[in-house]
């Protein structure tokens, strides 16, 4: 293993004068540290601290800059304009192989790894992803610093504009285009599942990979983070999980995190499951995914590493997804490496080599 990324210090953007106040009585946290004897036995221990000023502002610019470089997959996909918008396109194409499949939490393992590694070593940002603490700012998640609008957010609401409910929450105080940091991000790819509560034009090819430049769209409220990513929802999610096929059967269920957490942001393309990583606050989100199942994992570290469970297509049939499956990113793969899956199950023995505080 080489070096140790710490990823998520804190939730982004969290000032260290907020530190104090939220530290106690979360029942995530505490499962956490309760975990980490057992990873540390593994990987040697790290430094923690908050998300400074500027490290929050390094994280924008490396966004920012892989939003301008070239894409290397135009000649494919010809919407995919840029280097962000191959992240957008490898997600669209293996979506239904990777969602409510035993591939869904290591796939995207791997999707948010390479993203990060994608900031370092091409837009030379020396942070890590951080994650977006669902439980910290449930009561309001769009005053949280992820999402306040300020210059050194993900940009916030939508414009308020007139729109309908997605079909899992009711329609908010926003809806249309972002403003802040990343108000002129365009969404090029897609649409192919846009929900209600935006009318996204359409694509010009039936597959979505035509070119299509739109603004990004939210509709932020906490009506979905009030009834499903509190604290205690997340916490019993860990403990109440027996075996790896309950744990992500539940995380992606109907009032489950992971539905939570994409339908909180909402709009465009944030509704629209092929699309969602079009959006850059996709990857707090999933790396917050992916704290919640190393936590779990660190509950019995040695028995929920080499575990899997679930099939191949997202609408069942197919086969059993088996360990030795491959995870194929294309051209995103680290090092151009595609990885089996057995070898990304873990944080800390393989490819990758990170803890979260």
């Amino acid at each position: 293993m080489v070096g140790l990324s710490l990823r998520g210090l804190t939730a982004l953007l969290v000032s260290a004068s907020c530190l104090s106040t939220f530290v106690t009585a979360d029942a995530v946290k505490d499962l956490q540290d309760k975990g980490r004897a057992a990873v540390d036995a593994v990987v040697a221990k790290g430094t923690t601290g908050d998300t400074t000023a500027a490290e929050k502002l390094a994280y924008i610019a490396a966004v920012q800059c892989i939003i301008k470089a070239p894409s290397k997959l135009t000649a494919t996909y010809p919407g995919a304009k840029t280097r962000y918008d191959d992240f957008v396109a490898i997600h669209m194409k293996n979506t239904l192989q990777i969602h409510g499949t035993g591939n869904f939490l290591s796939w995207h393992r791997y999707f948010t790894f390479a993203y990060e590694q994608a900031l370092r070593k091409e837009c030379g940002y020396n942070g890590t992803q951080p994650y977006w603490d669902w439980g910290r700012w449930a009561s309001s998640p769009e005053t949280s610093p992820l999402f306040d609008n300020s210059a050194t957010s993900m940009s916030g609401q939508g414009e308020k504009v007139t729109h309908s409910s997605n079909g899992m929450k009711p329609a908010g105080a926003g809806g249309g285009c972002i403003s802040g940091p990343f108000k002129d991000m365009k969404v090029n790819l897609g649409p192919l599942a846009a929900l209600g509560d935006t009318t996204p034009s359409k694509n010009p090819r039936a597959d979505g990979f035509g070119y299509n430049p739109r603004c990004i769209k939210r509709d932020l409220s906490n009506y979905l983070t009030q009834r499903d990513t509190t604290p205690a929802k997340i916490a019993a999610l860990i403990t109440g999980s027996a075996n790896i096929g309950a744990f992500q059967n539940t995380m992606q269920a109907g009032t489950g995190v992971h539905s939570a957490g994409h339908f909180t942001i909402s709009g465009d393309p944030g509704s629209d499951f092929y699309t969602s990583p079009g959006d850059p606050a996709f990857w707090f989100h999933h790396s917050m995914i992916d704290r919640t199942w190393y936590i779990w994992q660190t509950q019995d570290f040695s028995k929920r590493q080499q575990v899997i469970a679930g099939g191949t297509n997202m609408f069942g049939g197919g086969r059993a997804q088996s360990l030795e499956d491959t995870v194929d990113l294309e051209v995103l793969n680290v090092d151009g490496k595609a990885r089996k899956i057995k070898e990304l199950v873990s944080t800390v023995d393989g490819p990758m080599c990170y803890v979260y505080e």
